[in-house]
């Protein structure tokens, strides 16, 4: 996720100094390699030190190692995309007073086609606000500031999302290979068709809300209302409301730990 993020911001702003720190030695030669530009370092350390904003990439067992040596007189803006770990907790790792941002993108962002939300400490000035909203912007459309009880809700919907959307791909994909179509092309046309709905619905207004364009695709005894109606009888909406809910249940318990 963090090198999407970078490759996004260079993308957007070649002349910005990144430096990154990464433990493993193989992993560092990869990074020095795709990203000529950026300093690569073991150290973290040395990124606090050369920093305005800091990201926090790592798995959330990992974060206390990540930020137990880190010292820093300027007091860097910090932005964590580490997965359930609230504002609180990112606190106590950091020294008193630390602006932090707490973000959850989703593997879109890998592409730039990123959906993120976001909430920040009481620290925070509207210059972080506005700072998060362009680094996250820089590798999706929708960058959402939300109330931190809402980010697990975030996390249910857009950060699990993409797994969803792809057993409906793969789904869409498995019916039409059972009726004669080479796979790959069956894939490219289901994946195609969720990209291209979704950005009819953020085209926005009354005339793209998904059920308008669901009513619209679906013509008086046409081929789409007899999917729709199957997909209804199977409990395709009911299943989907279960997952979201189960993932911001999910969320939460982690939150806790």
């Amino acid at each position: 996720m963090c090198e999407g993020i970078v490759r996004g911001l260079l993308v957007r702003d070649s002349s910005l100094t990144i430096v990154i720190s990464e433990p493993y030695e193989q992993r560092r030669h990869y990074l020095a390699s795709t990203f000529p530009s950026a300093k690569i370092t073991p150290h973290n350390q040395d990124v606090i030190v050369a920093s305005d904003v800091v990201i926090l990439s790592c798995k959330p067992q990992q974060l206390s190692d990540a930020t137990g040596s880190l010292m820093s007189e300027s007091k860097p803006l910090f932005i964590s995309i580490c997965a359930g770990v609230p504002l609180t907790r990112l606190e106590q790792f950091l020294s008193e007073g630390t602006r932090v941002v707490r973000v959850m993108p989703n593997l879109p962002a890998m592409v730039g086609e990123g959906a993120s939300g976001f909430c920040v400490n009481s620290k925070c000035i509207s210059e972080d606000v506005e700072i998060t909203k362009t680094i996250f912007r820089s590798v999706g459309s929708v960058v959402e500031q939300v109330p931190e009880a809402l980010m697990d809700v975030v996390t249910g919907v857009s950060g699990s999302g993409p797994a969803y959307v792809c057993l409906l791909i793969e789904a869409m994909a498995d019916a039409a290979v059972k009726y004669g179509m080479p796979r790959d092309a069956a894939i490219r046309l289901a994946a195609q068709t969720c990209v291209g709905a979704g950005k009819l619905v953020l085209t926005g207004g009354d005339s793209f809300h998904p059920a308008v364009v669901k009513d619209k695709v679906c013509s008086p005894g046409g081929t789409s209302i007899a999917a729709v109606s199957a997909l209804e009888e199977k409990g395709f909406r009911a299943a989907a409301i279960a997952a979201v809910s189960a993932a911001i249940d999910k969320g939460r318990d982690l939150g806790k730990l």
